[in-house]
């Protein structure tokens, strides 16, 4: 069964707006592990704009499920974090520090030595790692040669197409994770997944392992609740 990380960095982005601890991160992230949820995400950024550093320290002795942590190696304070932390898995985006949020994967074939190096450091302290790839076979096979455990495919192609037509939105996607079990890698898949498009994707993409959902799961909790929301997306994968 396809296991639902929950991002949780919306919440994070509410709670800063006003100052406070108003939400509660913590209490969201440990209730969202209540309500069914298989794991708990967070991508903190090097200008702390939602997940603070200090949160993602707080979160890893309380979590009972799994914690997946985002980021861009190349920013040391996020290296050293992870280190710090030892989450269960760490996922690797090529996020500048301007970006609003992640728009693009990894060009495995170029960065291969750099990615290879930095794969190697968290192997070493016992944490799975994931590549943020776009849904391109020729990336997904490079990736493999970085000695990374799983890629995640980036899915907001997929989303934005998906009304439009959605068995040619998905289908790099079907090409992309054949490559992906032809070499070896475990998929995970996040961005824009949402309980409109969700099912489709895990129907099409059955050796997926693992989806990481935020922006439109929080989004749909304002009008559902947050248990019933987990519930609903848990629904989409089963």
């Amino acid at each position: 069964m396809t296991k639902l990380s929950v991002n949780i960095n919306k919440i994070a982005t509410l709670r800063n707006s006003r100052g406070g601890n108003v939400p509660d991160v913590i209490k969201v992230a440990l209730d969202a592990e209540r309500f069914g949820a298989d794991g708990i995400t967070v991508h903190p950024r090097p200008d702390e704009r939602h997940i603070r550093y200090d949160d993602v320290r707080k979160l890893k002795p309380l979590l009972s499920t799994e914690f997946n942590i985002e980021g861009n190696p190349k920013e040391k304070k996020f290296v050293d974090l992870v280190l710090e932390v030892l989450p269960h898995q760490v996922t690797l985006v090529p996020d500048g520090g301007s970006q609003l949020t992640s728009d693009h994967g990894w060009n495995t074939v170029a960065e291969k030595d750099f990615r290879l190096e930095m794969i190697s450091l968290f192997k070493l302290k016992g944490i799975r790692t994931s590549v943020f790839v776009d849904p391109n076979p020729e990336m997904v096979k490079a990736a493999v040669q970085t000695g990374t455990d799983r890629i995640e495919l980036y899915t907001e192609s997929y989303a934005a197409h998906y009304s439009g037509g959605r068995k040619n939105a998905i289908a790099p996607f079907i090409s992309a994770a054949k490559m992906a079990v032809e070499v070896g890698l475990g998929i995970n898949a996040g961005h824009d997944l949402s309980l409109e498009n969700l099912a489709f994707f895990k129907k099409n993409i059955p050796s997926l392992l693992e989806v990481s959902i935020g922006h439109a799961l929080i989004s749909d909790a304002l009008y559902f609740g947050l248990e019933n929301t987990i519930q609903l997306y848990l629904r989409q994968l089963k």
